[in-house]
């Protein structure tokens, strides 16, 4: 065991900042926005001054978009032909614009999910500087 303090776990409660990071709010206060631009987290939170120019989401927030989209998707092309026998292009068409809607609607709030969660856990430099707010 070292020397420094131990930090205790409830510090940062993991499910209020996920929901928070699901609204795209800043994990710390939930007031201000974490996003700037449609994807891009802006450097601090504009109501509590938390940094949150630390994440690393990178490309889990699309993984996890294509995953949840395609297992959603998938059943429901195949339930909507056997059910329906719709022609093809009538198929394609609705469900490429459904999963374009909904990748377009989950990516950001998973993307607030993913930095959330590294906020929590103290994650890839989250854990450095004194508490705002």
């Amino acid at each position: 065991m070292t020397d420094t303090a131990i930090i205790p776990d409830d510090d940062r409660p993991m499910r209020p900042a996920m929901l928070r990071g699901w609204r795209r709010r800043c994990p710390n206060c939930g007031k201000g926005a974490m996003f700037s631009g449609y994807l891009k987290i802006s450097d601090t939170c504009a109501v509590c001054g938390e940094d949150l120019h630390h994440h690393r989401a990178d490309d889990g927030p699309a993984y996890l978009t294509i995953l949840i989209v395609g297992h959603l998707m998938a059943p429901l092309i195949m339930w909507a032909f056997v059910k329906f026998r719709p022609d093809p292009l009538v198929l394609s068409t609705v469900f490429a614009v459904g999963c374009v809607g909904l990748s377009l609607y989950l990516l950001p709030r998973l993307k607030g999910v993913v930095v959330a969660i590294q906020w929590a856990k103290r994650m890839h430099g989250f854990g450095t500087e004194p508490a705002h707010g």
